[in-house]
């Protein structure tokens, strides 16, 4: 470089390192690079939850059954479980601006590690190429990627996110679930089995998860003995940051286009939730609101269940006066809570999955996406 700037420059060229370090350099190289990265990553981030809002819009009354254990639980509607992702994916967002706000610290004027000797204006130098601040003591630039190890936990955790909204969609769109259709462009077939819809392109994002935490890792690892300012050893800081940004964006990417491509079929988790018994809870709440103990309700509902499923019997198989006459507990009315989606109108608190919370949290959403965009 120094050469070509001498053939245009003569002599005035031998005066560029004037004042300069190459290990605030790197830190600055490395910063402006970061930046950008976080900004691409932020962008994709932001495209996919805007299409798991639009994924939502289109069976905003679908209900599902939610799973602990992976066992059916209760019953959610289908936009409430897309918004828990949503809100992952949001803690996400926050996660990448607080890495570029400490990314975004100017280290030139640090030199090699006591500060330069000669009256630079490092405020002016952090104007002029978009930096919020400057760094405050010229030791601690010299050997600082903190900001490094921020991103690369924030991608890590984002991984983390992507990876589990893979492994539900790829059960999701197995034949054993068949909730979710993907698309042809983001699924591949078998070189041998000509009736396969494999889903790759989740497999393989929920595989780059433990790349990037392995990224994260190394350069921890490498950081973690060295001695004050700089060694050399700080050069492995680019394998891992290069590949972490790479991964992330291109996984962000590709998890966007399988929630534009996905298309749930409604009627098989709706038949999943009636035909289990993720009515038991809106049952024992509703006797424990009549004034039965909680503890008692609960053993009363579990004798219920109990009772249905030596005799092969769904919720749905139930009439009011069997129901009164199993426990005197039990109200006629409470024959409609055998119905999924009406025990979740009993759950309108803010953050539950009744029908009115739901929808107010999906405008939420998307106001506070619009927020993000700006």
């Amino acid at each position: 470089m120094i050469r070509k700037l001498k053939e245009r420059a003569g002599a005035l060229a031998d005066k560029i390192h004037t004042g300069r370090s190459r290990n605030e350099q790197v830190s600055l190289d490395v910063r402006l690079w970061l930046r950008d990265q976080i900004d691409r990553a932020s962008g994709f981030l932001s495209a996919l939850m805007e299409a798991l809002l639009q994924c939502a819009g289109r069976n905003p009354d679908a209900v599902i059954p939610g799973y602990t254990h992976m066992r059916r639980a209760q019953a959610v509607l289908w936009p409430h479980y897309l918004l828990a992702y949503f809100e992952m994916f949001a803690r996400d967002f926050e996660r990448l601006q607080q890495a570029r706000a400490r990314v975004n610290v100017m280290p030139l004027g640090s030199g090699a590690l006591a500060g330069s000797g000669f009256p630079f204006d490092r405020d002016a130098m952090a104007r002029e190429l978009g930096f919020d601040s400057v760094t405050r003591n010229s030791m601690d630039v010299s050997a600082d990627r903190d900001f490094a190890l921020d991103f690369l936990f924030a991608a890590s955790t984002t991984m983390l996110h992507l990876s589990r909204l893979a492994e539900d969609w790829i059960l999701y769109s197995s034949e054993e679930f068949g909730w979710l259709e993907l698309g042809d462009g983001v699924t591949s077939g078998s070189s041998l089995m000509p009736q396969k819809k494999n889903p790759d392109s989740l497999e393989l994002i929920r595989g780059k998860c433990g790349r990037v935490w392995g990224d994260f890792t190394s350069l921890f690892v490498t950081l973690k003995g060295l001695p004050s300012t700089y060694d050399r050893d700080m050069q492995e800081d680019k394998e891992p940051l290069f590949d972490a940004a790479y991964q992330l964006n291109g996984s962000l990417e590709m998890m966007r286009a399988v929630a534009d491509s996905a298309r749930l079929n409604p009627a098989r988790p709706r038949a999943a939730a009636e035909e289990s018994w993720v009515v038991a809870t809106d049952l024992a709440e509703a006797l424990a609101r009549n004034g039965t103990p909680f503890h008692q309700a609960h053993q009363i509902v579990g004798r219920l269940v109990l009772e249905s499923v030596r005799g092969g019997r769904k919720p749905a198989d139930w009439t009011a006066a069997e129901l009164t006459a199993c426990a005197p507990e039990f109200t006629v009315e409470m024959i409609a809570l055998m119905r999924p989606s009406e025990g979740m109108k009993t759950r309108e608190l803010p953050g539950g999955t009744g029908p009115n919370a739901v929808a107010a949290a999906l405008e939420e959403a998307g106001k506070r996406l619009a927020a993000l965009l700006k």
